[in-house]
């Protein structure tokens, strides 16, 4: 039984090493035509976890900037960023990908939207946090697979 245990543990930390391998590192993310075409992880984004990434205040907190009436129950929707409604079909995904991994490639440093999966982030970053992103590979790709479903 230990032994069945063992091997078992061993084959799931080769399985979570493998995984881990094939995420694009943040400084790595390939932004072409004000698009990142490829996937982060290679796994397809959750839009059910994408939709809690999107609404949570400790992770994404996308509401504290943006209008959707897909989350009106929810409180404190922002209008510092454009609203929600319809930006699956503005967006292509690749397109929503570049935004949300760093929006600064995208629109310039003038934007405040920060980079999400980005370890440039100014200065005076707090010691902890340097050289980490707000979100994982995963995480982009999840709020990425929500996103895109908001049609008008």
């Amino acid at each position: 039984m230990i032994r069945a245990t063992a091997i078992v543990t061993a084959v799931f930390a080769v399985t979570a090493a493998s995984a881990l391998a094939d995420e694009t590192a943040p400084q790595d993310v390939n932004f072409e035509d004000l698009a990142v075409m490829a996937s982060l992880t290679g796994t397809p984004g959750d839009p059910v976890t994408g939709r809690d990434i999107f609404k949570d205040r400790k992770l994404g907190n996308c509401l504290a900037c943006h209008t959707n009436a897909d989350m009106q129950k929810e409180l404190f929707h922002g209008t510092v960023g454009p609203a929600m409604d319809g930006a699956g079909d503005r967006w292509e995904p690749a397109q929503l990908r570049a935004i949300i991994a760093d929006a600064k490639e995208v629109f310039g440093e003038q934007t405040v939207m920060p980079g999400f999966y980005s370890v440039n982030v100014g200065k005076d970053v707090r010691e902890d946090l340097v050289g980490k992103t707000i979100l994982t590979a995963q995480q982009i790709e999840d709020v990425v697979a929500y996103v895109a479903t908001l049609k008008e």
